[in-house]
């Protein structure tokens, strides 16, 4: 039922409108006056009132309105429909006069100047009110027009930062690979299948708004599987998840460059004092991210400005996915030994 009034919201506006205003009229010609009601006159006079409204309102909603608001030149419009409403007025009077009173002038008080005035005040009213009703659906039409190119540029960029996702991935699981394939490691094989696995998700199953969480954990896992077999467990990595992951769903590909930039700067070359952490907390309707490693010396540029883009590009998927205030934060938090960055989202 939403849909249809949707739909049809053009035509029932003024099909509303013209409903109340014949009801309004009929009563007035009817039963607002003095004595019973004269059928005779009644019937032929509101017919005859209502069609030429119609007419009147109706040329000027679809002719002489749009010719003004593509040219916007408002001195033309009313040279051009001013004498044209004037004149048709002024037949809406002497039919109405023929109709109630035959040009008889018994009934003297539809020749009156306040009658002449009723009719070409109602003329006028009943005129300007649907061309303003042209107006306000001009103006809602170019709202939802720009609402509709702004929501398809936000997803057109959305999709740009999420295709950038996946050459930075390629580029770091294939780093993984060519480690192991060097040291003619026997996981090679698997780190193959599980790099697969990865890839046919980030190609077939990410490029949604939303994605199951597990999806999104299931991921991770086999990331740091990756990061572990390249690094031979010489790492403490830990990864706990807590709370009811199932039927929570996110934004995806976002969790994963967090943990990215942590192997980046918390990974150094003798890997003795390095660490990362990774906490993923569901409770009381929010979703608690938490990336923790350790800090080493990091003197390449290179690898410090991709970082930075990363994390600008995981912000603004965020604005782009999360867009109601205070649906989401980005903590991020540093000291001597560790760095820490921390993603609350209201699910």
């Amino acid at each position: 039922m939403s849909n249809f009034f949707q739909r049809n919201k053009k035509p029932l506006l003024h099909v509303g409108f013209w409903a109340m205003y014949a009801s309004y009229f009929f009563y007035n010609i009817s039963y607002g006056r003095r004595g019973e009601p004269d059928w005779e006159h009644v019937i032929p006079d509101f017919l005859f009132h209502i069609i030429s409204l119609l007419i009147i309102s109706y040329i000027n909603y679809f002719y002489f309105l749009p010719r003004l608001l593509k040219g916007q030149k408002v001195g033309r419009y009313l040279i051009t429909f001013v004498p044209v409403f004037l004149v048709f007025s002024f037949l809406i009077l002497l039919g109405k006069q023929y109709l109630i009173d035959g040009f008889t002038h018994e009934d003297d008080w539809v020749y009156s100047i306040r009658f002449g005035l009723n009719v070409y005040m109602a003329a006028f009213f009943v005129t300007a009110f649907v061309g303003l009703l042209k107006f306000v659906e001009d103006y809602f039409e170019l709202e939802t027009r720009s609402r509709e190119l702004e929501n398809r540029q936000l997803t057109s960029e959305l999709r740009f930062l999420k295709a950038q996702v996946n050459p930075h991935f390629l580029f770091n699981t294939l780093n993984n690979l060519y480690f192991l394939a060097i040291n003619k490691s026997d996981q090679t094989p698997e780190v193959i299948a599980k790099l697969s696995g990865m890839m046919r998700y980030m190609i077939h199953e990410s490029n949604t708004e939303m994605v199951p969480l597990r999806k999104e954990v299931e991921y991770i896992e086999n990331y740091l599987d990756l990061e572990r077999l390249r690094l031979n467990e010489d790492v403490p990595i830990t990864f706990e998840v807590n709370g009811a992951i199932d039927g929570v769903r996110i934004t995806p590909m976002v969790l994963i460059t967090f943990l990215e930039n942590a192997f980046k700067h918390g990974i150094g070359n003798t890997r003795g004092d390095s660490w990362i952490t990774v906490n993923l907390l569901i409770v009381e309707g929010l979703l608690q991210y938490t990336v923790t490693n350790s800090i080493v010396a990091q003197t390449d540029k290179t690898v410090r400005e991709a970082s930075g883009l990363g994390l600008s590009n995981v912000r603004r998927r965020l604005e782009l996915s999360y867009p109601e205030p205070d649906q989401y934060t980005l903590e991020a938090t540093e000291d001597e030994e560790r760095y820490r960055v921390k993603l609350t989202i209201k699910l």
